[in-house]
């Protein structure tokens, strides 16, 4: 493969834009964004084990399309520079971000040794990978101050 992002290489990106912008997509997209702060692996597990639910269904949807998403460049399927620019794969990161910190004891509770695998292969396979993950890792912590402090506030 071309170390060198080729035309067919934007095009895939593009297709994979594309997919983001479907209408339920959307709504998973969102609710890992704005709605899902899982605190712990249990908080990821209630939703995990809720077959059925929307929030499953969405939960599923987005980190699954990430997953996918990073095991095609892992593959070689698309040009991993051109993957991942922030612009494009910043939510992969930041859902990432997210369960990190409790990564290990959500594939051992859902006995899933590879469940996130791909999008942590791929972060961690470059020094700029490792680097943007730290800068989403700082955004997650800052927003959940903020959301605990505005929690604090309304309670008082």
């Amino acid at each position: 493969m071309s170390t060198h992002p080729t035309a067919a290489d934007a095009e895939v990106i593009i297709k994979l834009y594309d997919l983001r912008r479907e209408a339920e997509m959307r709504k998973a997209r969102n609710w890992w964004l704005v709605t899902f702060w899982p605190e712990t692996a249990d908080d990821f597990l209630k939703i995990g084990m809720a077959l059925g639910t929307q929030e499953n269904n969405w939960l599923r949807q987005a980190g699954g399309y990430w997953e996918m998403c990073a095991g095609m460049v892992l593959h070689g399927a698309v040009n991993e520079d051109l993957f991942m620019e922030p612009s494009f794969c910043g939510e992969m990161f930041f859902i990432f971000a997210k369960v990190r910190p409790f990564l290990n004891e959500l594939r051992e509770k859902f006995q899933s040794p590879s469940m996130f695998s791909n999008i942590e292969k791929l972060i961690n396979k470059s020094e700029k990978g490792r680097e943007t993950l730290k800068v989403f890792e700082t955004r997650i912590a800052n927003r959940r101050k903020t959301m605990a402090e505005a929690a604090r506030a309304k309670a008082s």
